[in-house]
């Protein structure tokens, strides 16, 4: 049985190459290689795309909501293969089956799930899902090749 850990916003910098403003997840609460992920997004009124989306509502995009998706499974991916920061990239490669169910607002805490739906060679498919206060906010399956740096 693997073990489950928790990843702070250092450790998740050591493992992503995402910055401000393009880093979405600031902690990962459980992380058990191999199987799944749990990690957080805390959305606060000082995200840089709330000024246009939309000014006097502000709603969090929901291709940001798949890319915060798709960042937490980049760092389980990563803590998977324990690889070692800088020498791969995980790119994404497509999205499937995405809905999105209520709007992303400042204050909220977006929970991020990720679990592994298939893995072949250096192709990973996940099932993702975010949540707010334990309602579904958005779901979908994507997949991310993981590739050397620099090419």
């Amino acid at each position: 049985m693997s073990s489950v850990m928790s990843l702070n916003i250092q450790q998740i910098m050591e493992m992503l190459p995402h910055r401000y403003p393009f880093l979405l997840v600031d902690r990962v609460l459980e992380l058990e290689a191999g199987v799944r992920i749990k990690a957080y997004k805390n959305v606060t009124m000082n995200e840089n795309f709330f000024q246009g989306h939309f000014p006097g509502q502000p709603i969090m995009p929901g291709v940001l909501i798949m890319e915060a998706l798709a960042q937490a499974g980049g760092i389980f991916v990563v803590q998977s293969l324990d690889i070692v920061s800088g020498e791969k990239l995980f790119l994404f490669t497509g999205i499937e089956e995405v809905k999105f169910r209520r709007p992303v607002v400042p204050g909220d805490q977006l929970m991020l799930e990720a679990s592994v739906v298939r893995r072949k060679m250096n192709i990973w498919k996940m099932q993702g899902k975010a949540t707010v206060d334990g309602q579904l906010v958005a779901e979908g399956i994507f997949s991310a090749a993981v590739v050397d740096k620099g090419k």
